[in-house]
């Protein structure tokens, strides 16, 4: 039985969203067309009916398009909701419903009923008894201690992309009970992210998603199909209390930030879980649609620039605000060290789609004294064809390098043509960003992604194969740049199994060894497989499970991951030169001298399939000659003669045919190479150094 509430106040417009206050909750809400706001008050996430009612009048609830309230004696836990009253009018870009129960899109959390159906969302009448809920939250009761935020410049971080799910989720992950799968999971498993040696996590889509929308049958995984972009995905959580997913989540950062590990977040700002015009109204739909999302010429259908159906129209004025409001509370009351922003370009199109010269979202995240210290990472293209690789907006942002990946592809693989591309991509593409004349670290070097095949995938299946996606197959990249070395799928061919592991191990130096900012995804240095599916965004299952038996069964290649790293970050390339490491090479082109077999004789021609550097450090005491051979013969490739160097000797350090553990040693380990040639087996790669 629902019934007035007596015990309001007018409330205030500031600050959005639920804001716990000594004697209550202040309520505020941003919805300019609308004509009448309830608030609904709950006891529990499976309640069917709210047990208390507030009805916000624009006499005295509403300021300069923002409804508020003040409601007494409501604390922090309490369950909320909003039906918003107004024009339905698609042609004009109105779509107020009544009958729909609301988010509030400042939710701090989400409860969900057992009952909730998306489709019950988006059909016709009253869906009170399966709707979410939002939560009332108070940030300021968690206890921080002494947590720091690590700060890694960019020229020291090497990410490691994961799904907080997938990560522990599988049963032989060793996970105490009721933990696989969540935040806290991820906690336990510090210490194999701390022995592996990233120094960054970039956690896929931790907002509140809806797990629903996926094809019938199966379950969004990846999560980007956001719902709040303040809300912890509860899912991801422990525990069960309407407060648990925050400090849960805040538990983790911290333990992370302890071991030294940075937290970024793969942020979803361009669109929505609503869909287009058939789609579930769940928040932004109802309560302002024509803010909230860009909208054909005849406001009934929705600009689709990212492939789901909706576009955040991310540079109204409005909806610019709440972008920024839920990056910085991510900082300041969660304690992220950054953000990967999916499909970036979208936040650079105007209300009409166009694409802007000096996009305000952009320029505000770039210049906001909150995200000062924060790493800004873009996946600069959307899915409509603008691609700003190299040319993205701004000073502060790095981009993922989506040409780094292709190039490496093609050269690995054997293409004709790919040589100078590749020789450009081992020096931070400067033919891409050395025009405007910014670091190395713009450029996110990564071979593999969440999107797309892993890397065991990547060399074992020429097609794709995304039959368990239900969709017959067409979904997916079909161009993947792979190669299955002679046989599509697994194998127990012990010969193209060694030319496989050959590979990986290519792939892994040519991310690792050049300047930039190496990215690994979660289980490339351990073979996991997709079984060859390139879209696992609704395989929440073993396909995407990180495979824990694979540690043991492939620890020639982990050993091999963990080695490279301590090379890179100066942790096991010399003990006489501590500060020195891998990140001091293949960064100055005026120190790099580039060969052929022969020295001094590089072959750049369309049919060239190998390319040798010596490279030198910034004193010139340390020099480094790097070979990658990927024709199918042997090769022999003359030396350079150390001399005038203080060892006039060169040692071998990295050779990817040799099996573990002489694939890869650390310097005080590395054997003496004679003669004048170094014979590099076919399709792989050379490390050598003299000091």
């Amino acid at each position: 039985m629902t019934r007035k509430h007596t015990d309001v106040g007018i409330g205030h417009p500031y600050p959005i969203g639920a804001t716990v206050q000594p004697n209550g909750v202040n309520f505020s809400l941003y919805s300019k067309n609308s004509t009448q706001i309830e608030l609904l008050l709950f006891l529990d996430a499976e309640d069917e009916r709210p047990y208390d009612i507030v009805v916000l009048n624009k006499k005295h609830h509403w300021t300069g398009f923002y409804w508020h309230v003040f409601v007494f004696g409501l604390k922090a836990g309490q369950l909320y909701a909003y039906r918003a009253h107004g024009p339905f009018a698609p042609g004009l870009g109105h779509r107020f419903n009544p009958q729909k129960v609301l988010l509030d899109p400042y939710s701090k959390e989400v409860v969900r009923p057992g009952a909730y159906r998306r489709h019950l969302a988006a059909a016709s009448g009253d869906n009170v008894s399966s709707a979410m809920k939002s939560v009332v939250v108070d940030t300021r009761t968690y206890d921080w201690g002494d947590d720091l935020f690590p700060r890694h410049p960019f020229s020291k971080t090497i990410i490691y992309e994961l799904h907080v799910k997938g990560f522990t989720r599988n049963p032989n992950s060793g996970i105490q009970a009721g933990k696989a799968g969540t935040y806290a999971g991820l906690v336990e498993k510090i210490p194999y992210l701390m022995d592996l040696g990233i120094t960054a996590v970039e956690l896929l889509p931790v907002f509140q998603f809806d797990e629903q929308d996926a094809p019938e049958g199966k379950t969004n995984y990846w999560g980007y199909s956001p719902i709040s972009f303040f809300a912890p995905h509860r899912e991801y959580s422990s525990r069960k209390d309407p407060l648990g997913p925050v400090d849960e989540f805040r538990d983790m950062v911290k333990a992370l930030h302890k071991a030294g590990i940075e937290v970024i977040l793969d942020v979803v700002y361009n669109h929505t879980t609503e869909n287009g015009a058939g789609g579930p109204t769940i928040n932004f739909k109802g309560l302002e649609n024509i803010a909230y999302y860009l909208l054909e010429d005849n406001k009934e259908a929705y600009s689709d620039y990212t492939g789901c159906g909706n576009t955040i129209n991310a540079n109204h004025s409005v909806v610019r605000r709440m972008i920024r409001d839920s990056l910085r509370y991510w900082v300041s009351e969660m304690h992220v060290d950054g953000f990967r922003f999916d499909l970036a370009s979208i936040l650079a199109r105007d209300e009409f789609g166009t694409p802007l010269v000096n996009p305000p979202l952009l320029w505000e995240i770039e210049s906001d004294p909150v995200l000062a210290g924060t790493k800004l990472i873009a996946e600069a293209w959307d899915a409509s064809g603008l691609y700003q690789v190299g040319s993205f907006i701004g000073d502060r942002w790095s981009e993922w390098n989506g040409k780094f990946r292709d190039d490496v592809r093609r050269f690995m693989r054997g293409d004709e043509g790919a040589v100078q591309n590749f020789a450009s991509r081992l020096l931070a593409s400067p033919d891409i960003y050395g025009h405007k004349k910014r670091p190395a670290e713009v450029s996110i070097n990564f071979i593999t992604c969440h999107d797309g095949f892993t890397l065991n995938d990547l060399v074992s299946y020429n097609q794709k194969h995304n039959e368990d996606n239900g969709q017959n197959n067409r979904d997916g990249e079909s161009q993947n740049l792979s190669w299955n070395c002679g046989v599509e799928g697994p194998t127990t061919d012990p010969a193209i199994e060694k030319l496989r592991v050959q590979q990986i191990k290519n792939f892994l130096v040519a991310t690792l060894l050049p300047h930039g900012v190496p990215m690994l995804l979660m289980g490339d240095e351990v073979r996991r497989t997709q079984l060859g599916n390139n879209n696992a965004f609704c395989q929440d299952n073993k396909i995407s499970w990180f495979d824990w038996d694979l540690l043991e069964k492939n620890a020639g290649l982990y050993r091999f991951v963990r080695l490279l790293i301590r090379l890179r970050s100066s942790r096991g390339l010399s003990e006489e030169y501590p500060d020195l490491s891998l990140t001091e090479f293949l960064q100055n082109e005026q120190k790099v001298e580039w060969h052929g077999v022969r020295l001094g004789q590089p072959d750049w021609t369309p049919t060239s399939h190998s390319l040798a550097c010596t490279s030198f450090s910034s004193a010139d005491e340390f020099v480094l000659y790097f070979v990658c051979n990927a024709y199918t013969n042997h090769m022999d490739f003359e030396l350079p003669v150390p001399q005038n160097f203080k060892r006039n000797r060169w040692v071998r350090i990295i050779d990817t045919s040799l099996p573990s553990p002489e694939d890869i040693v650390l310097l005080q380990d590395a054997k003496k190479v004679t003669g004048p040639y170094y014979q590099v087996q076919a399709r792989s790669i050379v490390l050598l150094a003299a000091l």
